[in-house]
Protein backbone atom coordinates (compact mmCIF):
# COMPACT_ATOMS: atom_id res chain seq x y z
CA UNK A 1 0.00 0.00 0.00
CA UNK A 2 1.34 3.55 -0.75
CA UNK A 3 0.26 6.75 0.07
CA UNK A 4 -1.64 7.14 -3.31
CA UNK A 5 -3.88 4.29 -2.45
CA UNK A 6 -5.33 5.87 0.62
CA UNK A 7 -8.21 7.67 -1.05
CA UNK A 8 -9.59 4.31 -1.86
CA UNK A 9 -8.93 2.41 0.46
CA UNK A 10 -10.11 4.48 2.85
CA UNK A 11 -13.79 4.47 0.88
CA UNK A 12 -13.52 0.56 0.84
CA UNK A 13 -13.08 0.65 4.68
CA UNK A 14 -16.55 3.51 5.09
CA UNK A 15 -18.21 0.60 2.72
CA UNK A 16 -17.20 -2.66 4.90
CA UNK A 17 -17.40 -1.18 8.39
CA UNK A 18 -19.21 0.85 10.93
CA UNK A 19 -15.96 2.35 12.60
CA UNK A 20 -13.58 2.59 9.50
CA UNK A 21 -9.85 3.56 10.49
CA UNK A 22 -9.18 7.44 10.00
CA UNK A 23 -6.86 8.10 7.29
CA UNK A 24 -3.96 9.61 10.16
CA UNK A 25 -4.28 5.42 11.35
CA UNK A 26 -3.52 5.08 7.59
CA UNK A 27 -0.56 7.05 7.74
CA UNK A 28 0.22 6.10 10.90
CA UNK A 29 0.84 2.49 10.01
CA UNK A 30 2.46 3.55 6.27
CA UNK A 31 5.45 5.73 8.19
CA UNK A 32 5.93 4.75 11.80
CA UNK A 33 4.59 1.64 12.73
CA UNK A 34 7.76 -0.88 11.72
CA UNK A 35 5.53 -3.65 12.85
CA UNK A 36 2.76 -2.89 10.23
CA UNK A 37 2.44 -4.23 6.67
CA UNK A 38 -0.34 -3.31 4.64
CA UNK A 39 -1.30 -4.48 1.02
CA UNK A 40 -3.90 -3.93 -1.39
CA UNK A 41 -5.44 -6.01 -3.94
CA UNK A 42 -5.68 -4.61 -7.41
CA UNK A 43 -7.24 -5.86 -10.75
CA UNK A 44 -6.47 -5.08 -13.96
CA UNK A 45 -9.15 -6.06 -15.78
CA UNK A 46 -11.69 -3.15 -15.72
CA UNK A 47 -9.20 -0.39 -14.79
CA UNK A 48 -5.85 -1.21 -14.65
CA UNK A 49 -4.09 -1.11 -11.12
CA UNK A 50 -7.55 -0.73 -9.33
CA UNK A 51 -7.64 -1.09 -5.89
CA UNK A 52 -10.42 -3.63 -4.66
CA UNK A 53 -8.95 -4.59 -1.57
CA UNK A 54 -6.78 -4.42 1.61
CA UNK A 55 -4.91 -6.04 4.11
CA UNK A 56 -3.34 -5.10 7.35
CA UNK A 57 -0.83 -6.84 9.95
CA UNK A 58 1.42 -6.32 12.13
CA UNK A 59 4.32 -8.97 12.84
CA UNK A 60 5.55 -9.08 16.67
CA UNK A 61 7.96 -11.56 17.37
CA UNK A 62 6.67 -14.68 16.25
CA UNK A 63 3.20 -13.74 15.99
CA UNK A 64 1.22 -12.03 12.97
CA UNK A 65 -1.80 -10.19 13.65
CA UNK A 66 -4.18 -9.13 11.30
CA UNK A 67 -5.46 -6.00 11.99
CA UNK A 68 -7.80 -4.95 9.22
CA UNK A 69 -8.85 -6.57 5.87
CA UNK A 70 -11.79 -5.58 3.56
CA UNK A 71 -12.70 -6.05 -0.29
CA UNK A 72 -14.93 -3.43 -2.43
CA UNK A 73 -18.77 -4.80 -2.19
CA UNK A 74 -18.30 -5.30 -6.03
CA UNK A 75 -15.59 -7.79 -5.47
CA UNK A 76 -16.74 -10.05 -2.25
CA UNK A 77 -17.16 -13.90 -2.65
CA UNK A 78 -14.59 -13.74 -5.61
CA UNK A 79 -11.42 -15.00 -4.16
CA UNK A 80 -10.23 -11.38 -3.02
CA UNK A 81 -10.07 -11.77 0.60
CA UNK A 82 -8.98 -15.33 0.66
CA UNK A 83 -5.81 -14.09 -1.64
CA UNK A 84 -4.79 -11.69 0.44
CA UNK A 85 -5.14 -13.45 3.66
CA UNK A 86 -2.78 -16.33 2.01
CA UNK A 87 -0.52 -13.50 0.98
CA UNK A 88 -0.02 -12.35 4.12
CA UNK A 89 0.18 -15.57 5.69
CA UNK A 90 2.78 -16.62 3.36
CA UNK A 91 4.87 -13.41 4.04
CA UNK A 92 4.79 -13.71 7.76
CA UNK A 93 6.18 -17.44 7.45
CA UNK A 94 9.12 -15.88 5.51
CA UNK A 95 8.96 -13.46 8.36
CA UNK A 96 9.52 -16.49 10.78
CA UNK A 97 5.92 -16.05 12.22
CA UNK A 98 4.36 -19.23 14.27
CA UNK A 99 0.95 -18.13 15.17
CA UNK A 100 -1.94 -15.74 13.43
CA UNK A 101 -4.13 -14.20 15.19
CA UNK A 102 -7.20 -11.73 14.53
CA UNK A 103 -10.33 -10.43 16.14
CA UNK A 104 -13.95 -10.51 14.53
CA UNK A 105 -17.09 -9.45 15.17
CA UNK A 106 -19.59 -12.13 16.49
CA UNK A 107 -22.08 -11.32 14.06
CA UNK A 108 -19.75 -11.05 11.00
CA UNK A 109 -20.71 -14.99 9.37
CA UNK A 110 -19.20 -14.56 5.74
CA UNK A 111 -15.83 -13.57 7.58
CA UNK A 112 -16.01 -16.05 10.19
CA UNK A 113 -16.39 -18.84 7.15
CA UNK A 114 -13.33 -17.76 5.39
CA UNK A 115 -11.11 -17.22 8.51
CA UNK A 116 -12.30 -20.95 9.09
CA UNK A 117 -11.52 -21.95 6.09
CA UNK A 118 -7.81 -20.88 5.92
CA UNK A 119 -7.71 -22.88 9.49
CA UNK A 120 -8.65 -20.66 12.37
CA UNK A 121 -10.23 -21.42 14.78
CA UNK A 122 -12.45 -19.43 17.75
CA UNK A 123 -9.84 -19.23 20.53
CA UNK A 124 -12.36 -17.26 22.54
CA UNK A 125 -14.40 -14.21 22.83
CA UNK A 126 -13.50 -10.48 24.04
CA UNK A 127 -17.19 -8.69 25.28
CA UNK A 128 -18.40 -5.87 24.13
CA UNK A 129 -14.85 -5.35 21.69
CA UNK A 130 -16.50 -3.05 19.03
CA UNK A 131 -16.97 0.42 20.67
CA UNK A 132 -19.55 1.38 18.48
CA UNK A 133 -22.71 -1.20 19.06
CA UNK A 134 -20.69 -3.01 22.07
CA UNK A 135 -20.80 -6.18 19.70
CA UNK A 136 -18.20 -9.18 20.94
CA UNK A 137 -15.49 -10.02 18.96
CA UNK A 138 -14.39 -13.81 18.65
CA UNK A 139 -10.67 -14.26 19.12
CA UNK A 140 -9.28 -16.33 16.08
CA UNK A 141 -6.02 -18.18 15.91
CA UNK A 142 -3.98 -20.31 13.08
CA UNK A 143 -1.09 -22.06 15.37
CA UNK A 144 1.57 -23.74 13.64
CA UNK A 145 1.96 -21.40 10.41
CA UNK A 146 4.80 -22.94 9.09
CA UNK A 147 3.11 -26.51 8.90
CA UNK A 148 -0.04 -25.00 7.87
CA UNK A 149 1.83 -23.51 4.92
CA UNK A 150 4.02 -26.61 4.07
CA UNK A 151 0.43 -28.34 3.96
CA UNK A 152 -1.44 -25.89 1.81
CA UNK A 153 1.58 -25.83 -0.66
CA UNK A 154 2.20 -29.38 -0.94
CA UNK A 155 6.13 -29.14 0.72
CA UNK A 156 7.16 -26.64 -1.62
CA UNK A 157 9.13 -24.43 1.41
Amino acid sequence: MSFDDLPVVLEIDRMSFPMPWPERSYRYELTKNPASNLLVAETDSVFPNEVIGFIGCWLIADEVHISTIAVHPYYRRQGVGEKLILTVLDWAVDQGAQIATLEVRVSNQMAIDLYKKQGFLIEGKKTGYYRDNNEDAYQMILEGLPSWYIERSGGDR
